[in-house]
């Protein structure tokens, strides 16, 4: 069964694609969002196989969306569907990490069409990294379901608390790259950089994943001055 995200603020559609969708054979679980906002927090919770989404909305437009998405997700296949798309809108999409445009208004046969389309394409492309709950870091093997470290050089297993095992995961599923403060306080503090003790709380979980992690020099976290962390691991 396909997961599918549905971003939609026409409430008539978004019911009509929803109930369309779950009645297919094969079946679909949709979640539907009414703006790039709503989007964003059901994305986190549910983790859907595909999203779709309109691009101009209250609150939060499908671009604000995925360009939040993409900073920390670079495989889930995003569609978005629009109306009236110019050439400036499409290159705009394509250069933020969508996959693909749908026009509006669609049927939901269609629809489907498109999404297994991009699923099929998507799972076959040898380029698209596999998506795993355990990383490699130096000597360390980090298992993020069960909230452990594990030194495999000593043998020594640690378990983290939830909010270091969550913190360190998104660190690892970009690892090298830079993650914006804002973007983890927003997914597990539920706030921005603004508010001071959740980014006060923020430094100390880095401190005490820096000392787990202090008997490998090739792994460390760094702070990126103004931006964010990265967590630097030397193959």
């Amino acid at each position: 069964m396909v997961k599918l995200l549905l971003v939609e603020d026409d409430v008539n559609l978004s019911y009509i694609v929803q109930t369309s969708l779950e009645d297919l054979i094969g079946g679909y679980q949709v979640f539907t969002a009414a703006n790039g906002a709503e989007g964003l927090k059901i994305w986190e919770q549910e983790k859907p196989d595909i999203i779709v989404s309109d691009i101009d909305m209250p609150v939060m437009n499908g671009f604000d969306m995925v360009r939040r998405i993409r900073e920390t997700d670079k495989t889930t296949p995003i569609l978005l569907g629009s109306a009236l798309t110019s050439p400036k809108d499409v290159k705009q999409g394509f250069k933020l990490g969508v996959n693909n445009y749908v026009k509006k208004p669609f049927a939901p046969d269609e629809l489907d069409a498109h999404v297994q389309a991009i699923l099929q394409m998507t799972e076959s492309n040898p380029h698209t990294p596999d998506k795993t709950d355990c990383f490699r870091l130096g000597r360390y093997t980090f298992d993020a379901p069960h909230a452990t470290l594990r030194d495999d050089t000593t043998g020594k297993v640690q378990t983290l608390s939830l909010r270091e095992a969550q913190v360190l995961q998104l660190l690892s599923e970009n690892k090298n790259e830079t993650v914006r403060r804002e973007v983890i306080l927003s997914r597990y503090w539920g706030t921005e950089e603004k508010d001071f003790f959740a980014s006060r709380s923020l430094d100390v979980f880095v401190t005490k994943l820096r000392k787990l992690l202090e008997a490998e020099p090739r792994v460390s976290i760094k702070t990126v001055r103004g931006v964010g962390l990265m967590l630097q691991v030397e193959e």
